[in-house]
């Protein structure tokens, strides 16, 4: 189906992520910044220990609005930690990892070697993947034609 099946090919090399210890608010500047719906989240040793989504901060920021605070606190209070999330390898294949994140309904998925963040698959990146191949798949079909 592409000109090539391996993930590493399609993801992105240096997506969004913030450390575990930054405030959550910092989180909520990066998110609104970059018009993402989430990031990755990582430790000094940039391994991935989490991910942070839009979802997440609304929830903390609207329970610390009814509190009175202005300080929600660090975002690995508010992240899922990376036991609870699926993640996918630069050599997996790319047809796999879609209909995986399809069945689950998600929208990104951080890519690890050896624990440490090396990149992220979005649907925005499989979709440019598909567009990929169905023009070369055109251009291959008028120069036969």
């Amino acid at each position: 189906m592409f000109h090539s099946v391996n993930l590493s090919d399609y993801m992105l090399h240096n997506p969004a992520k913030i450390h575990q210890n930054a405030d959550l608010f910092d989180a909520v500047a990066v998110i609104l910044e970059g018009r993402i719906s989430g990031l990755c989240v990582v430790d000094d040793h940039n391994n991935l220990v989490g991910v942070l989504s839009e979802f997440d901060c609304l929830g903390a920021t609207l329970s610390s609005s009814y509190d009175g605070g202005r300080n929600v606190g660090a975002v690995r209070d508010y992240m899922t930690p990376v036991q609870q999330v699926a993640v996918a390898s630069p050599g997996d294949d790319i047809v796999d990892v879609a209909r995986d994140m399809l069945r689950n309904k998600h929208r990104r998925r951080p890519v690890v070697r050896e624990g440490k963040l090396v990149g992220q698959i979005t649907c925005r990146q499989l979709l440019r993947a598909i567009k990929e191949f169905s023009l070369a798949g055109d251009q291959r079909r008028a120069a036969n034609a």
